[in-house]
C-alpha cells in the first residue's frame, strides 16, 4: 500500500467506523419498528421489496444525518447540540423515508405507524451508544491517568467556577473534585456535576478529604480583602494554588480567561477597580496626535499601550534608552500594525530635540512621563535631578506652547508633597512651573499625582522578588513605613481621566485608599514564594535612607482640595508664584547645572520648595488624608 493510500484510509478510517455504525442502527431501527408493529410475525409483505426498501432507507436517512451535521463532532465530547441533530435527523429521516416509498409503492409493505415507532428506536440506537461511549471513556480516562492528572479543589462555584471547570476538563490534566463557595444557596449544589462541599473556612480539613493536589482560585471580580482571606487559607494548607486572571486584565487583553497564573501581589494589595468614564476619554483622545516623553519606562510603555487601543491617530515615543525605545515599538508595531508610529531617540533636556519633535509630528497632547524617579540614588545625583526633572520639564513644555500643542499631562509624584528628597523636590518644582505656565498660554497644563506603582522599574517589589529569589534576606527599612500603592494599568487610566477633566493648571490626584505597610508587602511576597517569612526568609530592618519618609502624602497642607465629578479623582488647588522671578532662577541653575554646582542647585531647590528641608520623615500635623466630602 502506497503511503498517500495509508494516509488516505488512517484519514476517514474513523468517520468511516462511525458511519457504519449509523446505518447498522438505522437498519436495526427499522427492523425493530416493523417487527413490534407484526408482531414478530412472518410476511411475505416484509421481504416483496426487501432490497430496495432498505437501500432507499439507508441512503435518505444516511443523507439526512450527514446535512443535520452529526458527524461533524467526535463521541468522546458528545453532548446536547449532538442530541439534538439525532433528534432531528430522525424525524426528518422518518418523514423523508415515507415520503420516498410513498411515490415508490404508495407505501403497500409499510404499515403507517412504522413511521411513527422508527424515529424513536432511531433516537435511542444512536444517541444511547455516544453518551455510553464518552462516559466510559472518561472513566476510562480518569482510571489509566489518575497518576497523571492532578485533582484540584475549585474555590468559587459562580460563572467563573464554572468556566474554568468546563476548560479543565477539555483540557484533560486536571480533576476537579469539588467546590468551595461562601454562597450559603450554592451549599449541596452540584455545577457539573461536581458538588460544592463547603466554605472557603474549611479549606483545610476538605483538602484533605478529597486529597487535593492543588487549590485554584475561581474570583476574578473578588473584592481585595475576600482574595487576601482566601489567600491566607490556602497558604495555610500547604497546598500549591493558583487562580485565574482578574477581570480588568483579562478586558484590557493582558491575560485569557482560562489562564492560571501564581497569585501576584497586585492580587493582594490592589484596591477596588477605580471605574473610569471611558467614553469621555476615548472622545478627548480617539484619533489625536499623541506624543509620550519616556514611552519605554514602566508608565510610558503602558500609557501607549493604553492609547494605541483607544484608537490615537498617531503615537510619537521620545525615549533616551536605545533599548527600551526598541522594545516598545516593536511592541506596538506588532500588536497595532495599522497604528502610525513614530520612535525618536533624545533626550528631553535638549531643547534642540525638543522642538525638532514638535515640527516633525505636530502632537496635538503630549503626555510627559521622562524623569528620574529613584529617591536614594537621586540624593547623590542632584544636578541631574534637576536637569532632568526640572530643565526637562521647562524645555518639553516651552517647546509645546511654542508648537500650540492642546494638552500637556505633567506625570508627578506624591513624593512632591512636602518633599523631603531631591526627588521629591524636583518634581515639585516642575509642577510649580507647569502651573504657573498654564495661566500664561492657550496651551492646558495638567498635573497627575500618585503614589508608589507597583512593579515598575526601580520600584520595591523587583527588588524583594530578586532578594526573595536568592534566599533573603529581605530589607526594609524601617517596620512601620508605608506607602501608598497602584497597578501600572490603573496609574495610566488615571493619568488619561485626568486628560479629560482639567482646563489648565490643576492637579489632580487619585483616592487610593489606605497606604500599605512595606513590611506587610515583604511578608505577603515570602509567602507567595511559598516560604515562610522570619523561618525560611529573614526580614533585617536596616534603618531610614536619607531623604525617606515614614509615610507619603498626596496633597500639602495648604492645598485645598476638593472633589471632582469623578468619585475617586481629587482636584488640588495650584499656588501661585511669581513667574518672572521663577523663570530668572531657572536660567540660574541651568548655568549651575553647566557649571555642576550642586550646591546652588540646593539653594534653588530650597528657596522654591521651602518644604524641602531634608525631613527624614513627615511631621504628623503636615499629612493631610483624603476624605470625600
Amino acid at each position: 500500500m502506497s503511503r498517500a493510500l495509508r494516509a488516505l484510509v488512517g484519514l476517514i478510517h474513523p468517520r468511516l467506523a462511525v458511519v457504519l455504525h449509523d446505518l447498522g442502527m438505522v437498519l436495526l431501527a427499522w427492523y425493530c419498528a416493523k417487527a413490534l408493529r407484526l408482531s414478530l410475525e412472518p410476511s411475505t409483505a416484509m421481504t416483496t421489496f426487501a432490497w430496495v426498501e432498505i437501500a432507499m432507507v439507508l441512503g435518505v436517512q444516511g443523507g439526512i444525518l450527514f446535512w443535520t451535521g452529526l458527524y461533524k463532532g467526535l463521541w468522546r465530547f458528545a453532548s446536547l447540540p449532538d442530541l439534538w441533530n439525532i433528534v432531528r435527523g430522525s424525524l426528518l429521516g422518518a418523514l423523508s423515508i415515507g415520503l420516498a416509498l410513498f411515490l415508490y409503492d404508495r407505501l403497500d409493505n409499510v404499515p403507517r405507524s412504522v413511521l411513527l415507532l422508527y424515529p424513536l428506536f432511531l433516537m435511542v440506537f444512536l444517541g444511547v451508544p455516544r453518551l455510553a461511549y464518552r462516559f466510559w471513556k472518561d472513566s476510562r480516562l480518569d482510571f489509566y491517568e489518575r497518576s497523571s492528572r492532578r485533582r484540584v479543589l475549585v474555590l468559587g462555584a459562580e460563572r467563573a467556577g464554572e468556566m474554568l471547570v468546563r476548560d479543565l476538563r477539555a483540557e484533560g490534566h486536571y480533576l476537579p473534585v469539588g467546590f468551595l463557595d461562601d454562597n450559603r444557596l450554592l451549599r449541596g449544589a452540584r455545577v457539573h456535576g461536581i458538588p460544592v462541599l463547603g466554605r472557603f473556612d474549611e479549606i483545610k480539613q476538605i483538602s484533605r478529604e478529597v486529597a487535593a493536589d492543588m487549590l485554584l482560585i475561581a474570583m476574578p471580580s473578588a473584592p481585595t480583602a475576600l482574595m487576601r482571606r482566601v489567600v491566607e487559607l490556602c497558604e495555610e494548607t500547604g497546598l500549591p494554588f493558583r487562580t485565574v486572571p482578574r477581570l480588568q486584565d483579562v478586558v484590557a487583553g493582558r491575560s485569557a480567561f482560562n489562564e492560571l497564573k501564581e497569585v501576584a501581589i497586585e492580587d493582594l494589595l490592589g484596591r477596588e477597580p477605580v471605574q473610569l468614564d471611558w467614553t469621555a476619554i476615548r472622545t478627548a483622545l480617539s484619533g489625536r496626535r499623541v506624543l509620550i516623553t519616556g514611552g519605554g519606562g514602566s508608565i510610558g510603555a503602558e500609557l501607549c499601550r493604553q492609547l494605541a487601543r483607544l484608537g490615537a491617530a498617531s503615537l510619537g515615543i521620545l525615549e533616551q534608552s536605545e533599548f527600551n525605545l526598541y522594545q516598545i515599538e516593536r511592541q506596538l508595531r506588532r500588536e497595532f500594525p495599522d497604528l502610525d508610529v513614530s520612535a525618536v531617540l533624545g533626550d528631553v533636556c535638549d531643547p534642540a530635540t525638543c522642538q525638532h519633535v514638535m515640527d516633525r509630528l505636530r502632537p496635538e497632547v503630549v503626555f510627559h512621563a521622562a524623569a528620574y524617579k529613584h529617591v536614594p540614588l537621586l540624593q547623590a545625583q542632584l544636578r541631574e535631578a534637576f536637569r532632568n526633572n526640572v530643565l526637562g520639564t521647562r524645555a518639553i513644555a516651552q517647546a509645546c506652547v511654542d508648537a500650540g500643542v492642546d494638552t500637556f499631562v505633567l506625570i508627578s509624584s506624591d513624593k512632591a508633597v512636602n518633599p523631603a528628597n531631591v526627588m521629591g523636590a524636583s518634581k515639585r518644582m516642575a509642577e510649580l512651573y507647569c502651573q504657573n505656565l498654564a495661566q500664561r498660554v492657550s496651551t492646558r497644563f495638567i498635573t497627575v499625582r500618585f503614589g508608589n506603582v507597583l512593579d515598575s522599574a526601580g520600584s520595591v517589589v523587583p527588588l524583594f522578588r530578586e532578594q526573595i529569589r536568592q534566599g533573603g534576606p529581605v530589607t526594609v527599612t524601617h517596620p512601620e513605613i508605608s506607602r501608598y500603592f497602584m497597578t501600572i494599568p490603573e496609574a495610566c487610566q488615571l493619568i488619561l481621566q485626568a486628560a479629560t477633566l482639567g482646563q489648565g493648571g490643576e492637579i489632580f490626584a487619585l483616592d487610593m485608599g489606605e497606604p500599605i505597610q512595606i513590611r506587610y508587602l515583604a511578608e505577603q511576597m515570602i509567602r507567595l514564594a511559598g516560604k515562610l517569612p522570619g523561618q525560611d526568609i529573614q526580614i533585617v530592618y536596616t534603618g531610614l535612607r536619607e531623604g525617606e519618609k515614614l509615610f507619603e502624602e498626596l496633597f500639602h497642607e495648604h492645598e485645598s482640595y476638593q472633589q471632582t465629578r469623578h468619585a475617586k479623582i481629587f482636584l488640588a488647588q495650584h499656588r501661585s508664584v511669581n513667574f518672572d522671578e521663577l523663570q530668572q532662577d531657572l536660567l540660574r541653575g541651568e548655568a549651575a547645572v553647566r557649571r555642576y554646582e550642586e550646591e546652588s542647585l540646593r539653594q534653588l531647590l530650597a528657596d522654591w520648595v521651602p518644604e524641602f528641608q531634608g525631613r527624614a520623615q513627615a511631621e504628623g500635623s503636615n499629612i493631610v488624608s483624603l476624605k470625600r466630602a
